[in-house]
Protein backbone atom coordinates (compact mmCIF):
# COMPACT_ATOMS: atom_id res chain seq x y z
CA UNK A 1 0.00 0.00 0.00
CA UNK A 2 1.65 3.61 -0.93
CA UNK A 3 1.28 6.27 1.27
CA UNK A 4 2.89 9.79 0.59
CA UNK A 5 2.93 11.31 4.09
CA UNK A 6 3.35 8.19 6.61
CA UNK A 7 4.79 4.51 6.43
CA UNK A 8 2.91 1.65 6.87
CA UNK A 9 4.34 -1.48 7.49
CA UNK A 10 3.19 -4.84 8.89
CA UNK A 11 5.20 -7.18 10.79
CA UNK A 12 3.09 -9.93 12.15
CA UNK A 13 1.46 -9.56 14.55
CA UNK A 14 2.30 -5.45 14.43
CA UNK A 15 1.23 -2.55 12.30
CA UNK A 16 3.72 0.16 12.58
CA UNK A 17 2.53 3.09 10.92
CA UNK A 18 5.54 6.26 10.83
CA UNK A 19 4.77 9.93 10.00
CA UNK A 20 7.33 10.31 7.49
CA UNK A 21 7.28 14.16 7.35
CA UNK A 22 10.44 14.77 9.06
CA UNK A 23 11.46 18.21 7.34
CA UNK A 24 8.13 19.83 8.67
CA UNK A 25 8.69 17.95 12.24
CA UNK A 26 5.62 15.34 10.80
CA UNK A 27 3.05 18.10 11.22
CA UNK A 28 -0.33 16.97 9.89
CA UNK A 29 -2.11 17.98 6.45
CA UNK A 30 -5.74 17.01 5.76
CA UNK A 31 -3.77 14.63 3.76
CA UNK A 32 -2.36 13.24 6.56
CA UNK A 33 -4.65 12.71 8.70
CA UNK A 34 -6.30 10.85 5.77
CA UNK A 35 -3.29 8.93 5.65
CA UNK A 36 -3.43 8.00 9.52
CA UNK A 37 -6.84 6.77 9.50
CA UNK A 38 -6.78 4.31 6.22
CA UNK A 39 -4.00 3.03 7.41
CA UNK A 40 -5.63 2.37 11.07
CA UNK A 41 -8.46 0.89 8.59
CA UNK A 42 -6.55 -1.47 7.23
CA UNK A 43 -4.62 -2.48 10.38
CA UNK A 44 -8.04 -3.22 12.12
CA UNK A 45 -9.38 -5.55 9.30
CA UNK A 46 -5.98 -7.19 8.61
CA UNK A 47 -5.83 -10.89 11.09
CA UNK A 48 -2.06 -10.34 11.20
CA UNK A 49 -1.98 -7.62 13.18
CA UNK A 50 -3.21 -8.02 16.86
CA UNK A 51 -1.65 -4.30 17.85
CA UNK A 52 -0.85 -1.14 16.18
CA UNK A 53 2.15 0.93 16.85
CA UNK A 54 2.66 4.92 15.52
CA UNK A 55 5.76 6.66 15.92
CA UNK A 56 7.54 9.62 13.71
CA UNK A 57 10.76 9.66 11.53
CA UNK A 58 13.43 12.21 12.35
CA UNK A 59 13.90 14.16 15.49
CA UNK A 60 10.29 14.62 16.01
CA UNK A 61 7.25 12.63 16.57
CA UNK A 62 4.88 15.37 15.79
CA UNK A 63 4.80 19.35 15.69
CA UNK A 64 0.71 19.16 15.51
CA UNK A 65 -0.81 20.58 12.75
CA UNK A 66 1.28 22.28 9.84
CA UNK A 67 0.84 26.14 9.79
CA UNK A 68 -0.93 26.15 6.36
CA UNK A 69 -3.75 23.76 7.67
CA UNK A 70 -4.36 25.73 10.99
CA UNK A 71 -4.09 29.08 9.22
CA UNK A 72 -7.15 27.36 7.52
CA UNK A 73 -9.14 25.31 10.28
CA UNK A 74 -8.61 28.98 12.36
CA UNK A 75 -9.78 31.00 9.76
CA UNK A 76 -12.65 28.72 9.33
CA UNK A 77 -14.03 28.70 12.57
CA UNK A 78 -13.16 32.93 12.81
CA UNK A 79 -16.12 33.08 10.54
CA UNK A 80 -18.62 31.62 12.96
CA UNK A 81 -19.59 28.94 10.92
CA UNK A 82 -20.03 25.73 11.98
CA UNK A 83 -19.54 22.19 10.74
CA UNK A 84 -22.78 19.90 10.08
CA UNK A 85 -23.42 17.89 13.04
CA UNK A 86 -23.08 14.17 12.78
CA UNK A 87 -22.61 10.83 14.41
CA UNK A 88 -18.84 10.90 14.24
CA UNK A 89 -16.91 12.15 17.50
CA UNK A 90 -15.27 15.25 17.10
CA UNK A 91 -11.60 16.05 17.53
CA UNK A 92 -9.00 14.45 15.63
CA UNK A 93 -7.91 11.02 16.56
CA UNK A 94 -10.99 10.60 18.49
CA UNK A 95 -11.97 7.29 16.68
CA UNK A 96 -8.49 5.99 18.29
CA UNK A 97 -10.82 5.15 21.48
CA UNK A 98 -13.20 2.85 19.37
CA UNK A 99 -10.07 0.61 17.28
CA UNK A 100 -10.57 -2.80 18.78
CA UNK A 101 -6.82 -3.39 18.59
CA UNK A 102 -4.30 -1.76 20.83
CA UNK A 103 -2.63 1.86 19.98
CA UNK A 104 0.89 2.29 21.06
CA UNK A 105 2.15 6.08 20.55
CA UNK A 106 6.10 4.93 20.60
CA UNK A 107 6.65 9.32 20.97
CA UNK A 108 10.33 9.46 19.46
CA UNK A 109 10.91 13.06 20.13
CA UNK A 110 8.77 16.40 20.28
CA UNK A 111 5.38 15.90 20.59
CA UNK A 112 3.07 19.19 20.39
CA UNK A 113 -0.85 20.08 20.21
CA UNK A 114 -2.03 17.59 17.68
CA UNK A 115 0.92 15.48 18.19
CA UNK A 116 0.23 15.30 22.05
CA UNK A 117 -3.33 14.70 20.95
CA UNK A 118 -2.48 11.79 18.73
CA UNK A 119 -0.39 10.22 21.69
CA UNK A 120 -3.11 10.77 24.10
CA UNK A 121 -5.51 9.05 22.26
CA UNK A 122 -3.40 6.07 21.88
CA UNK A 123 -3.37 3.23 24.44
CA UNK A 124 0.07 3.32 25.75
CA UNK A 125 2.26 5.75 25.46
CA UNK A 126 6.24 4.46 25.52
CA UNK A 127 8.98 7.53 24.86
CA UNK A 128 12.68 8.03 23.68
CA UNK A 129 14.26 9.49 26.41
CA UNK A 130 15.03 12.55 24.29
CA UNK A 131 10.86 13.43 23.40
CA UNK A 132 9.13 15.92 24.97
CA UNK A 133 5.60 17.29 25.04
CA UNK A 134 3.69 20.07 25.43
CA UNK A 135 0.07 21.15 25.22
CA UNK A 136 0.93 24.23 23.08
CA UNK A 137 -3.04 25.18 22.09
CA UNK A 138 -3.26 28.37 24.65
CA UNK A 139 0.03 29.93 23.16
CA UNK A 140 -1.92 29.87 20.09
CA UNK A 141 -4.76 31.46 21.29
CA UNK A 142 -7.11 28.12 21.36
CA UNK A 143 -9.09 26.32 24.26
CA UNK A 144 -7.97 22.52 25.53
CA UNK A 145 -9.30 21.00 21.90
CA UNK A 146 -9.49 17.74 20.20
CA UNK A 147 -10.94 15.76 24.10
CA UNK A 148 -7.41 16.99 25.73
CA UNK A 149 -10.02 18.32 28.37
CA UNK A 150 -11.57 14.77 29.14
CA UNK A 151 -8.12 12.89 28.82
CA UNK A 152 -5.91 15.19 30.57
CA UNK A 153 -7.04 15.37 33.94
CA UNK A 154 -8.20 11.55 33.98
CA UNK A 155 -4.21 11.00 32.97
CA UNK A 156 -2.56 13.90 35.57
CA UNK A 157 -5.14 14.89 37.48
CA UNK A 158 -7.05 18.18 37.39
CA UNK A 159 -4.51 20.73 39.04
CA UNK A 160 -1.86 19.10 36.24
CA UNK A 161 -3.81 19.18 33.46
CA UNK A 162 -4.73 23.03 34.13
CA UNK A 163 -1.45 23.47 34.46
CA UNK A 164 -0.01 21.65 31.41
CA UNK A 165 -2.86 23.42 29.59
CA UNK A 166 -2.40 27.22 30.81
CA UNK A 167 1.25 27.36 30.68
CA UNK A 168 2.08 25.36 27.36
CA UNK A 169 5.42 24.54 28.90
CA UNK A 170 7.38 22.27 27.08
CA UNK A 171 8.31 18.91 29.72
CA UNK A 172 10.81 16.08 29.09
CA UNK A 173 9.73 12.46 29.00
CA UNK A 174 11.06 11.88 32.66
CA UNK A 175 8.86 14.58 33.81
CA UNK A 176 6.13 13.59 31.47
CA UNK A 177 6.21 9.73 33.36
CA UNK A 178 6.47 11.19 36.70
CA UNK A 179 2.90 12.73 36.27
CA UNK A 180 1.58 9.70 34.58
CA UNK A 181 1.19 11.20 31.21
CA UNK A 182 4.00 8.85 29.86
CA UNK A 183 4.01 5.04 30.65
CA UNK A 184 7.57 4.13 30.02
CA UNK A 185 10.76 5.66 28.84
CA UNK A 186 13.31 3.87 26.81
CA UNK A 187 16.70 4.82 25.22
CA UNK A 188 16.46 6.30 21.60
CA UNK A 189 17.17 2.90 19.83
CA UNK A 190 15.20 0.91 22.29
CA UNK A 191 12.29 2.43 21.70
CA UNK A 192 10.70 0.72 18.95
CA UNK A 193 11.66 -2.79 19.22
CA UNK A 194 10.22 -2.30 23.04
CA UNK A 195 6.60 -0.86 21.82
CA UNK A 196 6.57 -3.84 18.99
CA UNK A 197 7.80 -6.71 21.64
CA UNK A 198 4.86 -5.61 23.88
CA UNK A 199 2.55 -5.74 20.21
CA UNK A 200 4.10 -9.77 20.39
CA UNK A 201 3.91 -10.75 24.15
CA UNK A 202 0.13 -9.25 23.81
CA UNK A 203 -0.32 -11.49 20.64
CA UNK A 204 0.97 -14.65 22.57
CA UNK A 205 -0.54 -14.44 25.78
CA UNK A 206 -4.28 -12.55 25.07
CA UNK A 207 -7.12 -13.39 23.62
CA UNK A 208 -7.78 -10.49 20.68
CA UNK A 209 -11.51 -10.53 21.25
CA UNK A 210 -11.12 -10.32 24.68
CA UNK A 211 -8.31 -6.64 24.55
CA UNK A 212 -10.92 -5.53 22.46
CA UNK A 213 -13.94 -5.98 25.05
CA UNK A 214 -11.92 -4.67 27.46
CA UNK A 215 -10.20 -1.72 25.57
CA UNK A 216 -14.32 -0.51 25.10
CA UNK A 217 -15.67 -1.25 28.46
CA UNK A 218 -12.44 0.94 30.28
CA UNK A 219 -13.76 3.92 28.12
CA UNK A 220 -17.50 3.80 28.43
CA UNK A 221 -17.39 3.18 32.33
CA UNK A 222 -14.71 6.07 32.35
CA UNK A 223 -18.08 8.13 32.42
CA UNK A 224 -20.52 5.71 33.78
CA UNK A 225 -21.68 5.30 37.55
CA UNK A 226 -20.01 1.99 39.05
CA UNK A 227 -23.06 -0.15 39.38
CA UNK A 228 -24.03 0.85 35.98
CA UNK A 229 -20.28 -0.70 35.17
CA UNK A 230 -20.52 -3.48 36.79
CA UNK A 231 -23.46 -4.92 35.44
CA UNK A 232 -22.50 -4.49 32.05
CA UNK A 233 -18.98 -5.91 32.64
CA UNK A 234 -20.72 -9.02 33.81
CA UNK A 235 -23.16 -8.84 31.06
CA UNK A 236 -20.10 -8.83 28.33
CA UNK A 237 -18.38 -11.49 30.61
CA UNK A 238 -21.25 -13.86 30.31
CA UNK A 239 -20.55 -13.64 26.28
CA UNK A 240 -17.01 -14.40 26.60
CA UNK A 241 -17.95 -17.86 29.66
CA UNK A 242 -17.89 -21.44 27.58
CA UNK A 243 -16.93 -18.96 24.40
CA UNK A 244 -14.32 -20.97 22.23
CA UNK A 245 -11.58 -18.35 23.50
CA UNK A 246 -12.14 -19.12 26.66
CA UNK A 247 -12.16 -22.95 26.29
CA UNK A 248 -8.78 -22.64 24.32
CA UNK A 249 -7.55 -20.54 27.47
CA UNK A 250 -8.32 -23.26 29.85
CA UNK A 251 -6.99 -26.13 27.49
CA UNK A 252 -3.69 -24.32 27.24
CA UNK A 253 -3.70 -23.76 30.70
CA UNK A 254 -4.43 -27.29 31.48
CA UNK A 255 -1.67 -28.62 28.53
CA UNK A 256 0.78 -25.80 29.45
CA UNK A 257 1.16 -24.68 25.91
CA UNK A 258 0.73 -21.35 24.74
CA UNK A 259 -2.57 -20.27 23.66
CA UNK A 260 -3.92 -20.40 19.88
CA UNK A 261 -6.52 -17.52 20.48
CA UNK A 262 -8.71 -16.06 17.16
CA UNK A 263 -7.41 -12.88 15.79
CA UNK A 264 -9.80 -10.10 14.47
CA UNK A 265 -9.87 -8.87 11.20
CA UNK A 266 -11.69 -9.51 7.87
CA UNK A 267 -9.13 -11.33 5.83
Amino acid sequence: MDFQDIDYQVDEPVATITLNRPDQLNAFTRHTLSEIREAINTAVSDQRVVGIVITGNGRAFSAGLDMSTLTEVTSAKGTGSREAKSEQLPGIFSYFLEVPKPVIAAVNGVAAGGGLILAMMSDLRFASVDASVTTVFLKRGLIAEHGSSWLLPRMVGVSKALDLLWMSDKISAEEAIEIGLIDRVYEPDQLLPEATAYIAKLAKTSAPKAIAASKNLVYRHLGMAYPDALREADSVQSDFVGAPDSIEGANAFIERRPPRFQRLGDD
